[in-house]
């Protein structure tokens, strides 16, 4: 394979990389939130707001639990959203919490 050959091939896969990189980044960023009318959000309990779960039908919740605090919490960065892998394809809120909250380890 000849120099010219190979800085082309290079520089292709790394423009092919970088396309992929962008492309994925723009996939996440449209992920949609979840929302607390979601079936599987109140299956599980799930509310944006730490603050508002209901002390009742949920003893063992204390206001200190937030999603971000969670083993299941995947974050992205220093977003005020991340990942959830109960929720796949919606984005969770740090300040949330569900019923399947685990203390991070």
């Amino acid at each position: 394979m000849s120099s010219t050959n190979r800085r082309v091939f290079l520089m292709t896969v790394a423009a092919g990389t970088s396309a992929l990189a962008a492309t994925q980044n723009l996939a996440l960023a449209a992920e949609p939130e979840l929302q607390d009318t979601d079936p599987q959000a109140t299956a599980l309990g799930y509310n944006k707001d730490t603050t508002k779960i209901d002390a009742k039908k949920y003893p063992k919740h204390t206001v200190a639990q937030h999603c971000s605090d969670c083993q299941l919490f995947q974050p992205m960065g220093a977003a005020a959203t991340g990942h959830c892998p109960l929720f796949a394809g919606k984005l969770v809120h740090t300040n949330g919490w569900c019923s399947a909250w685990t203390k991070k380890a």
